[in-house]
């Protein structure tokens, strides 16, 4: 018969059980992150729907983000002195609801709320709907560890979406403020400064004969290599870049928009990757009509290396890009 586990042998034990799950997970991290990182000193190391602020795969708690100790300003549409919640999440959601529809603008684009019961003393709980003369560069009010106050926006219905020129075409992607703010907010930056000199796209692998033209694996295919991507760099010369911290990390889908690790490299998928497992910050999808811009990169001569014992395939020549902002008025979306 079996001797019984003592106490002191459960308890010793545990430290080796803790150890021997961080050392999985960290396996499991590095075999999703190491694909992507090319064998360069200066990239960082990692650690759809096209609705209002939806990602397929994220809950709706997930893209319920806002900016802590940000506090935006503009025209009010429900006073936060008489509209109370919780948590920040039902002031987000209560704009959202303002913005459901398909046939128009939003009625609110932007939310403030404050949620520290301590230094918001009566106005705890306050939720400010407003709406924005630019929600793209909403008016801001104050920022700073002083701010009691979160802010978050809510892009609508052809709002919200940034061109990536390149000579092959022009990629629309929907930005998701709700899901990745920090992310959104950098991109917005980016136009701001005018410029983009240095972003590229430097690798191009197609779907192959793993992933149908829906995104979609096929049964018993490999998942790569080629793994469906398209990746680049979003550092612009001149701009200073500080790591984005990790947010909404839904699935990737077919048009997904994600950094690698904390940016500024990043890739557009061309397939729906389960296996990834949820391992990135998602900031915003592809326009659908827009994908076979992306396919058409993909398809673009590449040679083979080697990334970390990884095969990848990278562009002879890399494809340079442009920011620009589109505007509602010139596009039907």
């Amino acid at each position: 018969m079996g001797k019984k586990s003592s106490d002191t042998g459960n308890r010793r034990s545990l430290p080796l059980l803790v150890a021997a799950l961080l050392v999985s997970c960290s396996l499991a991290y590095m075999a999703f992150s190491f694909p992507f990182h090319r064998p360069n000193p200066r990239i960082l190391t990692q650690n759809q729907n096209l609705g209002v602020g939806s990602l397929s795969g994220g809950s709706e708690e997930e893209c319920c983000r806002g900016v802590e100790h940000l506090e935006l300003w503009g025209s009010a549409v429900k006073w936060g002195t008489d509209h109370k919640f919780n948590s920040s999440v039902g002031c987000c959601r209560a704009c959202r609801a303002m913005c459901g529809g398909d046939d128009g603008p939003c009625l609110c684009d932007s939310w403030v709320f404050c949620g520290d019961r301590e230094r918001c003393g009566e106005k705890f709980g306050e939720c400010w709907l407003k709406k924005q003369k630019d929600v793209l560069f909403p008016a801001l009010q104050e920022t700073g560890e002083k701010v009691i106050w979160t802010s978050g926006l809510i892009f609508g219905k052809g709002e919200g979406i940034v061109g990536l020129e390149t000579d092959h075409g022009t990629l629309h992607i929907k930005l998701m403020p709700d899901c990745a703010p920090y992310s959104v907010s950098y991109i917005v930056e980016l136009l701001g400064s005018r410029h983009c000199a240095g972003c590229q796209f430097y690798r191009a692998e197609g779907r192959g004969s793993s992933w149908d033209s829906q995104g979609n694996h096929i049964t018993d295919a490999s998942l790569g290599p080629p793994y469906a991507l398209i990746q680049g760099t979003l550092e612009a010369e001149g701009v200073p870049f500080k790591k984005i911290p990790t947010e909404a990390r839904p699935t990737i889908r077919r048009g997904s928009v994600a950094w690698i690790g904390s940016g500024p490299e990043f890739f557009i998928s061309l397939a729906n990757h389960d296996e990834w497992q949820r391992a990135y910050t998602v900031f915003g999808s592809v326009l659908p009509e827009d994908m076979e811009i992306a396919e058409k990169i993909a398809g673009l001569p590449t040679r083979s290396d080697v990334w970390n014992s990884f095969n990848v395939s990278v562009l002879e020549k890399p494809v340079h890009l442009r920011v620009r902002r589109i505007h509602r008025e010139s596009e039907q979306m």
